[in-house]
């Protein structure tokens, strides 16, 4: 059993017990957090698709920690004429690991 989840801008493919880093949220370690953007659901062979969300359909989860990715490099360059930049970014995450999966008729996902 699986879902589809949109937060932060992004998609996720979860599944129950997975733990993974998406962008920030405001929410305190070991606080739960409902996340109802779900696109699909599936089990198996069979899916469940939103247009563009299922309504009703949820994913419980719960906030692991916070913290700040690698430092990414940024090297900007222009050939032949003096020009060199280089910068650093380290992007902030949540870690969430994934409780439940309740489907669009309330029954939880097994």
């Amino acid at each position: 059993m699986y879902a589809v989840i949109k937060t932060g801008g992004k998609q996720y493919r979860v599944t129950l017990g997975e733990v993974l880093r998406v962008e920030t949220l405001v929410a305190e370690p070991g606080q739960e957090i409902v996340i109802t953007d779900v696109l699909a659901i599936g089990a198996g062979d069979g899916i469940e698709v939103g247009n563009p969300m299922l309504v009703g359909a949820s994913v419980k989860a719960i906030v692991k920690s916070h913290g700040r990715g690698e430092k990414l490099r940024i090297f900007k360059h222009r050939r032949r004429k003096h020009y060199a930049k280089t910068q650093g970014h380290r992007q902030n995450y949540t870690e969430i690991e994934i409780q439940t999966v309740v489907k669009p008729d309330g029954s939880l996902a097994a």
